[in-house]
């Protein structure tokens, strides 16, 4: 039994972890349920707690460049200490929340090229190697989101990528760590004037701070980016014509000089100078759909899940990316 002990210490013959998902799909503000299931192993085995945990890889500034880490940015405990017997099954169940601010990785079923969310499992063994567990979640915007991103392709952009950036928005009450760039590039009327359009969503229960950055530098204009910022409802973002109020603020962008902060917005609109923490090229990025299928062209379809598994979260966990 000493024998077995010790190489219970190094992981050998330890309890195994699988976690379940109800669903695998979520939303902001949503819930994820399911159950961790255990099997003990070779000893019994004293458990000092279950741990979940959202993680998302995330683009860190070092120096002069940036590196992908494996960021947590939500965490709950879904059970305390207990004795999990040899060879014993257990399951465990549990509702964790999503954030509201939770970046969307999904869109009518196709993964966002770029992003990718998952659920980290911590099995905490005393004396012993921790056991943990990794299942991809897919999160679909909201629908007041989807509304937005709905009108880029209308407007004649494209889906170009999608990240996160560690940092926070220069004036925008934020929770996360980080925010999403879901970044498009025109090939319509507005192909002349933006070179890039970027957005980003900050949401909670009420509604969205909605950041848009038109990026000029290979426009027809040489000033700055302009960008601006404005919150709505979650109510009002359904019933508002999202093509007409973005192309105001885009055709804005020549008659402004390049700051169009109050121009064709609803909702409570400002001026938005700019990102804290932010790289300063390309950044705030945005994602449209035309219903539940309308990004297809704008993403990778032959991605599946396993390998976005794989590059983004288990070479970021063997590099020790944690943030």
């Amino acid at each position: 039994m000493v024998f077995k002990r010790m190489l219970g210490a190094f992981g050998v013959g330890a309890p195994s972890v699988d976690t379940v998902l109800s669903a695998s799909r979520t939303r902001p503000g949503g819930t994820l349920e399911g159950e961790v299931r255990l099997k003990g192993g070779d000893f019994d085995a004293e458990i000092e707690h279950i741990t979940l945990g959202l993680v998302a890889r995330v683009e860190i500034e070092h120096g002069e460049g940036e590196h992908a880490g494996l960021g947590e940015f939500s965490r709950a405990q879904v059970s305390g200490p207990f004795t999990l017997a040899k060879g014993e099954e257990r399951t465990v169940g549990f509702r964790f929340p999503v954030p509201w601010e939770t970046p969307i990785s999904e869109i009518g079923g196709q993964p966002l090229t770029g992003m990718a969310v998952g659920v980290r499992t911590e099995l905490a063994i005393a004396k012993a190697v921790d056991k943990g567990d990794l299942d991809m979640v897919a999160v679909e915007p909201l629908p007041s989101q989807l509304r937005i991103l709905e009108a880029f392709l209308q407007l004649g952009f494209n889906f170009k990528s999608a990240d996160l950036e560690a940092g926070q928005l220069y004036g925008v009450r934020q929770e996360l760590p980080f925010y999403q760039e879901i970044e498009f590039y025109p090939s319509g009327p507005y192909s002349g004037l933006v070179g890039e359009v970027e957005v980003t969503f900050v949401a909670d229960a009420e509604g969205l701070q909605v950041v848009l950055e038109a990026d000029k530098r290979s426009g027809r204009y040489s000033s700055s980016d302009a960008i601006g910022r404005f919150h709505v409802s979650h109510d009002d973002a359904l019933v508002t014509d999202w093509a007409a109020e973005l192309g105001r603020w885009l055709d804005g962008l020549s008659q402004y000089g390049g700051h169009p902060g109050h121009h064709g917005h609803p909702g409570h609109h400002e001026h938005y100078g700019h990102h804290e923490g932010h790289h300063g090229g390309p950044g705030l990025g945005m994602v449209a759909a035309a219903g539940a299928a309308g990004v297809v062209g704008g993403l990778v379809a032959g991605e599946v899940v396993e390998e976005v598994v794989e590059e983004f979260f288990e070479g970021d966990e063997d590099e020790g990316g944690d943030w």
